[in-house]
């Protein structure tokens, strides 16, 4: 097993395509855990029946990730001189409004095999450590993210999943093209013009995280 400490990391990007990376936030401190929300919206069906009813499905609502971790500035852990300075530079990456854009940012989580593409939705500072001037010296935030999915992604999740529709899948840990066609199209073969269809370079090595479309197969 690979030993190597892995640190959360938030990336943040100006635009929905996440093509544009603005800068990165490395936490200084990894959380002890995180919560990972999953949910889905039902009606109940009309019906002069009374015996029950049924549910209807509405949308899948966006997934949710929430978790606590801790900035320190007392020297005990190196890369933060200034705690002020490292929140300032934290909300500014993830919470402030961004004038270019008019709007916040929109992030990426990284750590390990997790990742979300999302925006903030809270941000909740305590100070828990000073100075005898009153100058905080630690700080716990616990930040809760939502899944941002543009337009055009929901557009392609909602079709039907079949080989006669494009689809947008996320490359996994673990993910190479053959593997992925053969999910997609009952046939690793179309790994080639899926490949030139992105305009990978090398399609033996897929980034985690990535976004590949697969088109139909008449396109492909």
């Amino acid at each position: 097993m690979d030993g190597t400490l892995v640190k959360l990391k938030i990336l943040a990007y100006s635009d929905e395509e996440f093509s544009s990376l603005i800068d990165t936030y490395t936490l200084q401190i990894n959380p002890e855990s995180y919560k990972h929300g999953h949910s889905t919206t039902y009606k109940k069906s009309e019906s002069s029946e009374t015996a029950g009813q049924t549910l209807e499905f509405v949308v899948m609502v966006p997934q949710t990730l929430s978790f606590s971790f801790y900035v320190d500035a007392t020297g005990v852990i190196d890369g933060v001189p200034n705690l002020a300075s490292e929140i300032n530079r934290f909300k500014k990456l993830v919470y402030a409004y961004n004038g270019d854009t008019h709007c916040p940012n929109y992030l990426k989580l990284v750590w390990a095999n997790t990742l979300l593409q999302c925006r903030l939705t809270s941000l909740d500072i305590e100070y828990t450590l000073f100075k005898p001037n009153g100058m905080a010296l630690r700080a716990k935030l616990d930040v809760a993210f939502e899944q941002f999915q543009s337009a055009a992604q929901i557009k392609l999740l909602a079709k039907k999943n079949s080989p006669d529709m494009t689809h947008m899948r996320t490359v996994q840990v673990g993910d190479n093209l053959p593997l992925m066609c053969h999910r997609i199209y009952g046939d690793s073969n179309y790994y080639i013009q899926v490949a030139r269809f992105n305009g990978l370079v090398d399609f033996r090595r897929l980034e985690v995280g990535s976004q590949l479309q697969f088109p139909p197969l008449e396109t492909a």
